[in-house]
């Protein structure tokens, strides 16, 4: 046989079988659950497409009308042969290291590696210049999977499905689902023309437009294969076909898509992204998803030990907008002291002049002398006095239009010879040693002066296509990006213990890369919008819910049925209260309190669960129509039930599936008042009386099983 099995390897409930093509010697990965049969390859109009894609400038472009479209197996990928496959067996993790020759001198090696007990895998990419020349890569993927679907003869038509989480500011990962046929991803009646959706992100912020995730479903097997790429800067995915079997691939944008260009030295080598993978069975788009973000799992389980039960940030600046001080810091203390909050974050605008805006005023971090006339030391002890860890907020990469280090022109990254410039905002060129230590002065030492146990790390702007400094824009790009992520691990290094908040203008850069150092992440700048529980359910396939950090911003007009759909809302992810807190009754401070003792009884199961969602689609976020259900199932049986009802029409009653495992009780209901809760065999309903209302209800398990 022309093609044939090289090796699987079984890794918990997946398998991976690579193919080799005994002419071409070029390597295919493909990735199965175990106790699936697969179809023979000659049942399948299908040539071998390489486990890992390349591109060399010089090298012959494919043809097939792919300029333009796809940078995929050209002359530079089908030159790799196969030179040999180690496996490592190791005491926490298995690998595989498949390495790859261009006789040129070019070596490749494609890495992927289980951690045992996961649910994922994770792959990479090395190529090593041994040739006598320098060599210059215009595209290098991280991962590439073949042969989708293998369980179906021929061209497996009206079976395939491609899953997209798309984002835009404040309605981030939005589900965008396509049939194959959609992306006119059919192979032509002549096995001739290539086709390819390639899509991606442009510039410094990973989650802005798309997420870098991608998922495909064979609707008649009931498979899923999911990836998730951890990366910083531009990035890109592509779905490609030439003939029955569908690729999918992704890794750094590249020259087309990205203005991506790197010359590798000779004796020099370069080191891709990563990417995680898996394959399921079944359990629709959320398992495959939820499989993808339990990586996140293992590097967090050995994080502090005050995280592990997802304590309380209070943020003040949905209270003073920006103009924190002394005073209005004292009152909001006064306000919350003993309320159940473990920390409290100083936002930004505590460095700004007198009627400057915070917004333009950030690069030079002096402490206000207006806003802190006794120094910012006494504001801490005050916030430790009052029972909280002190947390603080940098733009620690961007310099305001105000400032002094605007005018830095030295020091600040450049496009074209020219200082790069967007609204408000230029950026340091965090490769600059300068900078390394300009930054170490104004944000590691005064964090270490003022003893701070939290920063909350924000960036609201992105650079875009690329910047000046390397062969090419994208490739300064990435390396600007590595030298931020590089300064941030500096703070967690020379700060033991610190805890890190991810945002960016809340939401756009929940990649993988940025989730692996922080603690958490702002999930969103939707802080009052009524949409809050529908975006904060969409990132329960893209980030870990305790890494989800959800406002509630509680205002002094708001009703009690407001003030529950608020708190509720955080029961999503990790509780963030703001607002108006000085200002509040007893009584909407009573639906607050039992939010709160709500929340903490809930969080080992927000922690360590599986999330489940009902509900019919919501084709408006601005203007939601319907309602929405989630359960939590912790990893130890108890669970959490969250009903969000929206506007329309009210239904008689609407309803949950709850898993069988286990009998459960209703332990507890959270909301504004009274509602009817109704517990049947493992269905849960919740009668409606009115819209834009929140219901949660804690299930205890039963010691019986069902």
């Amino acid at each position: 046989m022309k093609v044939i099995l090289l090796n699987e390897y079984l890794f918990g409930d997946m398998k991976v079988m690579y193919f080799i093509d005994n002419e071409t010697k070029n390597v295919e990965l493909m990735l199965v659950p175990i106790d699936t049969q697969i179809v023979n390859w000659d049942e399948k109009k299908q040539s071998v497409d390489s486990l890992v894609q390349l591109k060399i400038v010089g090298d012959t472009y494919l043809g097939g009308y792919a300029g333009g479209v796809t940078m995929r197996q050209g002359e530079s990928t089908t030159l790799l042969k196969y030179k040999e496959q180690k496996f490592n067996s190791m005491e926490e993790k298995d690998q595989i290291i498949t390495t790859l020759k261009d006789d040129r001198g070019y070596e490749v090696k494609h890495y992927l590696t289980w951690y045992k007990n996961s649910k994922s895998l994770n792959t990479f990419t090395k190529f090593y210049n041994k040739s006598s020349d320098i060599v210059t890569l215009e595209m290098i993927s991280s991962f590439s999977i073949g042969g989708i679907t293998p369980f179906t003869t021929g061209d497996a038509y009206h079976t395939l499905k491609a899953y997209r989480l798309r984002s835009v500011w404040s309605m981030e990962g939005r589900l965008e689902t396509n049939t194959i046929e959609d992306f006119q991803l059919e192979p032509s009646w002549g096995g001739h023309a290539v086709r390819s959706e390639r899509f991606g992100q442009v510039g410094s912020m990973a989650v802005n437009h798309y997420f870098p995730y991608l998922a495909i479903e064979d609707t008649q097997n009931d498979i899923f294969w999911g990836v998730q790429l951890a990366h910083n800067a531009s990035w890109q995915m592509e779905l490609y076909r030439k003939d029955d079997g569908l690729s999918i691939s992704g890794g750094l944008a590249d020259r087309e898509f990205g203005h991506w260009i790197k010359q590798i030295a000779v004796g020099e080598q370069f080191i891709t992204p990563n990417a995680i993978l898996s394959v399921c069975k079944g359990g629709g788009i959320d398992k495959i998803s939820q499989r993808l973000t339990s990586e996140g799992n293992r590097l967090f389980d050995n994080e502090v030990d005050r995280e592990s039960s997802l304590p309380i940030i209070f943020n003040e600046y949905c209270t003073t907008w920006g103009c924190p001080s002394h005073d209005n810091i004292m009152g909001i203390l006064n306000a919350i002291k003993g309320k159940g909050f473990e920390y409290f974050v100083i936002d930004c605008g505590w460095y700004k002049e007198a009627g400057v805006p915070w917004d333009i005023s950030m690069g030079d971090y002096v402490v206000s002398k207006d806003l802190f006339p006794h120094g910012m030391d006494k504001t801490v002890e005050a916030i430790r006095n009052a029972g909280m860890l002190p947390g603080i907020w940098f733009e620690i990469e961007t310099v305001g239009s105000a400032s002094k280090a605007y005018q830095n022109d030295e020091h600040l990254l450049k496009r074209d010879n020219k200082t790069l410039t967007t609204t408000m905002r230029r950026f340091w060129d965090m490769r600059d040693p300068w900078v390394e230590k300009y930054l170490t002065e104004k944000v590691i030492k005064m964090l270490q002066k003022y003893n701070f146990s939290y920063l909350k790390i924000d960036y609201n702007d992105t650079i875009g296509l690329g910047c000046d400094g390397a062969e090419s824009m994208g490739e300064g790009l990435r390396q600007n990006m590595m030298a931020s992520y590089e300064f941030i691990n500096k703070v967690k290094k020379e700060i033991p213990g610190i805890l890190l908040e991810n945002c960016a203008s809340g939401g756009h850069r929940l990649d993988p890369l940025m989730m692996s150092i922080c603690s958490m992440a702002s999930f969103s700048d939707a802080h009052e919008c009524e949409e809050i529980p529908i975006i904060a359910a969409n990132l329960h396939r893209a980030i870990l819910p305790r890494q989800s950090q959800i406002w509630a911003v509680i205002r002094k007009d708001d009703s009690l049925k407001r003030i529950a759909y608020s708190i509720a809302n955080t029961f999503l992810g990790r509780m963030c209260l703001s607002g108006d807190i000085m200002e509040l009754e007893e009584e909407q401070w009573n639906v607050i309190d039992r939010g709160i003792a709500f929340y903490k009884k809930i969080a080992p199961i927000i922690r360590d669960g599986y999330t489940y969602r009902f509900g019919p689609e919501i084709l408006s976020y601005r203007h939601p129509i319907g309602w929405q259900g989630i359960l939590r199932s912790g990893e130890y049986g108890d669970a959490f039930a969250l009903f969000h009802v929206f506007d329309g029409d009210l239904e008689n009653k609407y309803t949950i599936n709850i898993p069988t495992e286990f009998e459960y009780e209703v332990e507890e209901v959270y909301s504004d008042g009274a509602v009817e809760i109704e517990l049947q065999a493992n269905k849960l309903s919740y009668k409606p009386t009115e819209n834009r209302k929140a219901v949660a209800v804690y299930l205890k398990r039963n010691d019986c099983f069902v």
